[in-house]
């Protein structure tokens, strides 16, 4: 059936006259449940011309659509169930004008993709220009507003796709099963383009970063690993150096103002039954940043875009799931239509929204198929991004128990888990790339890392690990932001140290780096901490337990109970009121230590440590 992935070259234009055309997406595919495809195409005074679809094998021309710029036309192509892999003739003609359009239509390829990403994973969120230089050649890029910038925090510092397709095994040997790139695609912006947050064109990788062909390379080489990998999407906004800035097709392709108005970051807006309609469009249209135009996904030709956009990386490249940035900004109803589009091509997707808010139920407002009332609608998302068990944890290392807070803070939010349809879908995190490093959040307190690290690897939902906090990249020396997102030491060539390797790391970042190691490849060993039941017991403010968390995960192969102890003091746990999950066992391994416990009645947890112990009978 020829090699499938030939789809990404550019239509072939043919014609009377000289013609540069910008055509997205550049080609579909035969067999997709998104069979009704509409081609945006782009070109001096195309709106003017007529459109015919010649010779085709179950494939029709349904309609064309101008758009108020004369410089735009849609075209809606129905591919049938049974159509042949081929390349269409579209001709277009105004008078004597005559251009002819090679449109491709492709055979889907049966490489992994789409695989979803489960509680059964451990995620690495890299961000890519601060991880690894494996290219130098596309460090500068002639035409681009950015060029290299090493020693400027907020430049661009030359991290590429290669640079992490060099260190697959290095995250293969830490165990982990999925990667998380924040964005890849093109951000030609004139400031702080690394972050990858202010696209500029939908369809073509950074240039920075590699090529099309080199993300998808990157994807089939972790595939072949065992690693799926997650894209990053931004539905919300763009950079305003976008191509579309220059000549918008419709004046509500974008939210326009009179005068710049940002968002009120206010989501609550959306939930708050006493929420005046100004809140609501304020949160919702406003602009991110003066440099990122909020996108009206209201406008239908907007959200096909958005929706075809991300079915085309999946069929292209292979990603096997979505995170989606600025989830709660968006237009609902068009993330509900995206939701359920990409769900229903890819059925295994289970995607999660970035919900950075600061309570669960208006966290869990935003899941599929959560308890509160909203009439008829649902989000169609599976999974948020779990901040507020996040922020729990934080406070737990960094706050002495009391009835609510310490400790108790984590008791609380996972009590409200009845907001979720599964809460296993949730991803859950210490840090990531817009948060304090977790590391620098605990004082650079090595028990405390090691307790944090054991929660989030022992607890319900997707853990996920920012890039380098295994090696406990901390936010000392670099201003801002940006001391979120220092380079991986060792990643450049001519770096003096390298913390890829045993020998570049001091003996308290070995340490952690071999307790994460031994963490997740326990988790990824033991179901039961992946897919089990989880009991917890509520925390005591009161001695001798003040300052512990205990809680269970189990299955009908095991049953692990975890101690993690957030005082300052050793601590001797008395376990009669855990009764209800110990009772049959009499011993336990000691999961970290490698030793075997022979008596449950009491147990020593050591200040600021945790206590993983796998029951035995």
């Amino acid at each position: 059936m020829g090699n499938p992935h030939k789809t990404a070259v550019k239509p072939r234009v043919a014609s009377n006259t000289h013609v540069e055309m910008r055509i997205e997406p550049a080609n579909w595919w035969t067999g997709m449940k998104w069979n009704q495809v509409e081609v945006l195409f782009h070109k001096k005074g195309i709106g003017g011309f007529q459109v015919q679809l010649l010779h085709a094998k179950g494939v029709k021309l349904l309609k064309t659509e101008k758009a108020e710029s004369p410089n735009y036309l849609f075209v809606t192509l129905l591919i049938e169930e049974k159509a042949p892999a081929q390349n269409l003739q579209l001709v277009f003609t105004q008078g004597s004008q005559i251009i002819t359009i090679e449109y491709p239509i492709r055979s889907r390829n049966d490489s992994l993709k789409a695989q979803g990403v489960t509680s059964k994973d451990v995620v690495y969120l890299i961000f890519p220009d601060r991880f690894a230089n494996g290219d130098p050649s596309n460090d500068q890029i002639p035409g681009m507003l950015q060029g290299l910038e090493r020693d400027n925090p907020s430049g661009r510092h030359g991290g590429d796709l290669k640079g992490i397709q060099n260190h697959l095994d290095y995250l293969q040997s830490l165990g982990i099963s999925t990667i998380w790139l924040n964005p890849e695609l093109e951000n030609d912006q004139l400031e702080a383009s690394y972050h990858g947050y202010a696209l500029t064109n939908h369809y073509r990788v950074d240039r920075r970063f590699g090529t099309n062909e080199d993300l998808r390379n990157l994807i089939s080489a972790c595939h072949q690993k065992g690693i799926k990998v997650v894209r990053d999407v931004v539905l919300n906004h763009i950079g305003d150096n976008h191509w579309w800035m220059q000549d918008l097709p419709f004046r509500d392709w974008i939210n326009q103002w009179d005068s710049y108005t940002q968002t009120s970051f206010r989501a609550p807006a959306l939930v708050d039954p006493y929420a005046s309609e100004y809140d609501k469009k304020r949160f919702q249209d406003g602009w991110f940043d003066k440099r990122m135009p909020d996108l009206n996904q209201r406008n239908p030709h907007m959200a096909n875009y958005l929706i075809q956009q991300a079915i085309w990386w999946i069929e292209y490249a292979g990603f096997d799931d979505f995170r989606i940035d600025t989830y709660t900004y968006s237009d609902q109803d068009f993330c509900s239509k995206w939701c359920t589009a990409l769900r229903n091509e890819y059925p295994n997707l289970s995607m999660f929204g970035e919900i950075w808010e600061n309570a669960v139920p208006i966290q869990g407002f935003f899941a599929d198929d959560q308890p509160m009332t909203r009439g008829n609608f649902d989000s169609n998302l599976p999974g948020v991004i779990d901040f507020q068990l996040c922020f729990a944890i934080q406070e737990a290392l960094t706050k002495p128990t009391t009835w609510t807070e310490g400790a108790s803070k984590i008791y609380y939010v996972l009590a409200q888990d009845y907001f979720y349809k599964d809460p296993y879908r949730n991803l859950i995190m210490l840090d990531n790339h817009d948060m304090l490093r977790y590391f620098s959040q605990i004082g650079e307190h090595l028990g405390k890392f090691k307790t944090g690290m054991a929660f989030l690897m022992t607890t319900r939902g997707i853990p996920q690990i920012y890039y380098a906090t295994e090696i406990l990249s901390n936010s000392r020396s670099v201003p801002g932001w940006e001391s979120f997102r220092k380079d991986f030491p060792g990643g450049w060539p001519g770096d003096t140290i390298n913390k890829f390797v045993n020998s570049g790391r001091t003996t308290e970042e070995q340490e952690a780096f071999l307790f994460t190691q031994k963490l997740i490849q326990y988790r990824n060993g033991t179901p039961a901490l992946q897919t089990g039941r989880l009991m917890q017991f509520a925390p005591i403010d009161q001695e001798p337990e003040k300052g512990l968390y205990v809680y269970f995960r189990y299955d009908n192969a095991k049953t692990i109970m975890v101690v993690l102890n957030f005082s300052d003091q050793t601590k001797t746990l008395n376990t009669d009121r855990f009764q209800e999950r110990l009772a049959g066992y009499t011993r336990a391994l000691n999961v970290l230590a490698g030793t075997t416990i022979n008596q449950l009645g009491q147990l020593e947890i050591p200040a600021n440590m945790p206590l993983i112990l796998e029951l035995i009978r």
